[in-house]
Formats: C-alpha cells, sequence, structure tokens
C-alpha cells in the first residue's frame, strides 16, 4: 500500500505542476490538464519524439519514462548538474513544484545538439538505455526467447533448443512485478539466489486481448505452479514434495543438509533457506497441453484418455523401456544412430537399464544381439516408491494413482461449481486457498472457505492439464496437479537454434517450427 501512495502522491503533483511548466514554456496551461495530450506537450516541449508517448502505456516502462522526463524538467528549467538530477529522481515531490513554481526558473528548453558535449560513455548509455527499452516492450508483449533445460519434451522439443515463445497466442500478461532487472527472470546475474525484482510494487493479474487460449497439442511455457516457494539450494526440486519426504522444520532451517548434485558429485548441501516468488516469477516449465477446462482426464497403461476417448500419443513422445542386457550397450553407438544421450541411460528397478524411447527406436533396439528383453514401463495404481511420500497429484494418501495409471481427474473451468466433501478436498484444496486466494481450513470434519461452511465452490478462471512428451522423464501435472490461466506465459513456436550437448549444433533444427 505504502508504494501505491507514493505513486499517487508523485502523480498528482505532477497532473498539479504540468499546467505551470506549460505556462513558462509559452503553452497553454489549460493542456497540463488534458490526459495524453499533456503527455505530447511535455514530450515537446523537452525536445522529445511525439511517439515516446506509446512508451508511457507500458507498464514497467513508464515508470522508467517518468523518471527520464522528471530529469528533463531539470534540463529545461535550467539545472543541469548531475546533483540536481539525482534529486530529482529521488524527491520528485518536492522537486518538481520547486522548480516550476519557483520565479527564478525560466524555461530555457532541451539542450540544443551543437552545445552537447557529449562523451563517449555517455552516447553509448543513451543507446544501451533505448535498446534495453524496446527490447522490454518486445519480450514483453509479442515474443521472448527460451531454452530447453530438461529432456521431459523429447523427442519433440530436445534439450540445447532455443525457442521464439509467442505472447500474442493467448494474451500478453501484463508485468505483475514490473520494477525487475532488465532481461533476468527472478535471479540477478552472477549470483545464485538473489531476487532480481522488488514484491513491495506490484500489479494485480491482468492479460491483453491475444488469438486464443492454450488447446490440446500445445506446446505451452508456464510459470510452475508449485513455484512460489522454493528451497535456495535445491530449485530443481519441488518444494512440497520435500516438506513431505523431509518435514517442513527441516526444509525450513538452512544449516540442514540433504544430498545434491555438485558439478557432477553428490554430496551434502545445506538447504540455504526459503524463496517465496510471485507468480510471473515463478521458473519457467514448458509441457504439452493435453487437456483444457472441463475436460475428465485418465492415464490408462500410460496412454490418456479424455472424456473417456483414448488420444493419439504424439508422433515423438518417448516412453521409458527397461532392457536387460548381455552386456551394455556402446554409449557412443546409442547416440549416433538412435539419438541416445549417455545421460539418458539410467539404472532400471529390475536392475537392468532404463532408456527413454519412441516406439520406433524401442523396436529396433529390442532386436539388438545383446538385449535378452525389453519391457515399456507400466506402474500399476498403488505403485509406492522408498524415496518420496505421495507423489503423485492431489498427493493424498487417499489416492493411490500412479504416472502410468492415473484418474479420472476433472480439469476446474471458469463458472463451474463443484460439490465439496472431505474426499473431493484435496483435488482443489491448493486451487481454492492457493490459486484463487481464498481461506480454507477443515474444523471438525467441515469444509471452511472465508470463515464460512461451504459443501460446493465455483471456480473463477480456467484451469489446463500439461504433460511432458517424454513420458517418463517427466515432472508435470500428475506430480502437481493444474495450471491456473493466470500462469500461462505464452505458446512455443520457433525453434532459431539448437545445440546438442554432445555433438553441437543441430543445423535441421534451424529455425523450424514447433509442432
Amino acid at each position: 500500500m505504502i508504494p501505491y501512495l507514493f505513486l499517487f502522491a508523485y502523480l498528482a503533483v505532477l497532473m498539479g505542476c504540468l499546467w505551470k511548466l506549460f505556462q513558462k514554456a509559452g503553452r497553454p496551461a489549460w493542456a497540463g490538464f488534458i490526459p495524453g495530450y499533456n503527455i505530447l506537450v511535455w514530450l515537446r516541449i523537452s525536445g522529445k519524439p511525439w511517439w515516446w508517448i506509446v512508451l508511457f502505456i507500458v507498464p514497467g516502462v513508464n515508470l522508467l519514462m517518468f523518471i527520464i522526463m522528471n530529469v528533463n524538467i531539470s534540463i529545461v528549467l535550467g539545472e543541469r548538474a548531475v546533483k540536481d538530477h539525482v534529486v530529482m529522481v529521488l524527491l520528485p515531490w518536492y522537486k518538481i513544484p520547486q522548480l516550476v513554481f519557483g520565479p527564478e526558473h525560466k524555461y530555457v528548453g532541451p539542450v540544443p545538439p551543437e552545445q552537447r558535449k557529449r562523451t563517449r560513455i555517455a552516447q553509448w548509455g543513451d543507446a544501451i538505455l533505448f535498446a534495453v527499452i524496446v527490447a522490454t516492450v518486445f519480450r514483453t508483449y509479442t515474443f521472448e526467447a527460451f531454452t530447453i533445460p530438461t529432456p521431459s519434451m523429447e523427442k519433440s522439443l530436445l534439450v540445447g533448443d532455443y525457442l521464439f515463445v509467442s505472447k500474442l497466442s493467448y494474451g500478453p500478461r501484463m508485468p505483475m512485478t514490473p520494477l525487475t532487472f532488465p532481461f533476468t527472470h527472478h535471479t540477478l546475474p552472477f549470483t545464485d539466489h538473489t531476487p532480481s525484482f522488488v514484491t513491495w510494487f506490484s500489479q494485480p493479474y491482468r492479460r491483453l486481448p491475444g488469438f486464443g487460449d492454450p488447446q490440446r497439442g500445445d506446446a505451452v511455457v508456464f510459470n510452475f505452479p508449485e513455484g512460489d516457494t522454493v528451497v535456495a539450494n535445491f530449485q530443481n526440486q519441488s518444494y512440497y514434495q520435500l516438506v513431505r519426504d523431509q518435514g517442513r522444520a527441516r526444509i525450513w532451517d538452512p544449516n540442514y543438509k540433504m544430498l545434491n548434485m555438485v558439478d557432477g558429485q553428490v554430496r551434502q548441501v545445506p538447504t540455504g533457506g526459503i524463496l517465496v516468488r510471485p507468480v510471473d516469477k515463478e521458473e519457467n516449465y514448458i509441457k504439452r497441453c493435453v487437456a483444457v477446462a472441463g475436460d475428465t482426464l485418465e492415464v490408462r497403461h500410460g496412454f490418456v484418455y479424455l472424456n473417456g476417448q483414448k488420444q493419439d500419443v504424439p508422433e515423438h513422445a518417448q516412453y521409458a523401456y527397461e532392457f536387460m542386457l548381455r552386456d551394455r550397450f556402446n554409449e557412443r553407438m546409442l547416440k549416433e544412430q538412435y539419438d541416445v544421450s549417455p545421460d539418458d541411460i539410467t539404472p532400471g528397478e529390475n536392475g537392468g537399464v532404463s532408456i527413454p524411447l519412441t516406439a520406433e527406436n524401442a523396436e529396433m533396439l529390442s532386436k539388438l544381439p545383446n538385449v535378452i528383453s525389453m519391457a515399456r514401463q507400466d506402474h500399476p495404481k498403488g505403485y509406492g516408491t522408498p524415496y518420496h511420500k505421495w507423489p503423485y497429484f492431489p498427493n493424498s494418501p487417499d489416492y493411490d494413482w500412479s504416472e502410468d495409471n492415473y484418474g479420472p481427474i476433472w480439469i476446474p473451468k471458469k463458472g463451474v461449481t463443484v460439490k465439496l466433501d472431505l474426499h473431493n478436498l484435496p483435488l482443489f484444496e491448493r486451487t481454492i486457498h492457493v490459486y484463487e486466494h481464498n481461506d480454507l481450513e477443515v474444523k471438525d470434519g467441515t469444509i471452511l472457505i472465508n470463515g464460512a461452511p461451504a459443501d460446493s465452490y465455483t471456480f473463477k478462471q480456467d484451469y489446463y492439464w500439461m504433460m511432458g512428451d517424454n513420458r517418463h522423464r517427466s515432472q508435470d501435472s500428475r506430480f502437481w496437479g493444474y495450471v491456473p490461466h493466470e500462469n500461462i506465459v505464452g505458446k512455443a513456436v520457433l525453434v532459431w537454434f539448437s545445440k546438442d550437448p554432445y555433438t553441437g549444433i543441430r543445423w535441421k533444427r534451424l529455425f523450424t517450427l514447433v509442432d
């Protein structure tokens, strides 16, 4: 609230002073009270191009533009020392009235080009500032670059693919934390977990119109729904699963140590504390949208069924196959002939090796002479793991689902009301409490929403179900549930560059469309 009070106070001071500035510049005073037109006049008397007015309507960028134009008030009224500019940036509430109403400060106009003695550093500074503004507008409202860091979408999208993600496809989301270090997501460069943003000035969720909503089959980039809380030194793991496995007290202890991979070796690493992130600063994920709001989804033996109908498997989808071998695979041969990376080969559950493969590659590998047997992973309902406690959404002992045999589960839809009871509450608990910002508790067997007994709930936004094409090497909705519409970032549309970690540039993938 306090940052908004400062902002509103600044805007009130500015609007109350522009008319006097215009008078000093020989412009009509009434122009200072016409929204939009007063900005145009302000730009003109400051010697700036008219089209800068567009930058004033871009959230985040507009705050920077007001700071720039505040400095220009000092310039056109004759105060051009660096200290004057610093005071104007830090104390505009005081400095603007002092200048525009002080009779000793006359309008002298912008510095003429022939009098500008600008150093090369100053020239480069202006160019860099302008480039930052333009690039910020472009990546916020049109397209943003994104890198594939994990194999969860192979072989559709590969580790080392560089994508352009279209914000226009589903509508650009307005910045929710506009004060952030340029071209960073959530962490400052050269730091491990220092935030690159501030949360004391934030905006509510809003989205501009787009070409549509996420559809089944789209490759969608979104903010990881469970990424609102992160363990500092274990950011690639779900905080909520770590709490289930280790207990909240241990996870919140910055000195408590757990096993983690460091420089290729498993070591004891302290948690490092807890990081909390707003929605638009949660980690970016990319998955395949397999179900939209209102769908009923079920996974049977690894295959997706929507509303009772079996769905086609994505063309390049992979499943995990376990091989029993007479002799180990030749890793070089696997990479060259089947594009199987050494990192893909992991120990199997029954003493063999597990490899994610397309159906075609699995069939060919099964015929190699050193293969004794091959079986596709198919964990039954009730399958458990000694390493994780209730790993499958809704992460409750009342549901015995596995990643291969899951559901049925209904995807929440905006405006639809569902009946609530203690059995189905785990399916909607996080949605009601976290994503839709309600107080939720169960007291003496009664469900309370915002303090009132409730036996039903009406959803406020649409949700989606995301899964990786690499079905057994993907942390997706089967583990953490629905993706809220407000978490949607954009649609992956183009691979503009691709580099294999082992073999170098993949020339054939450059400038290819995303399926």
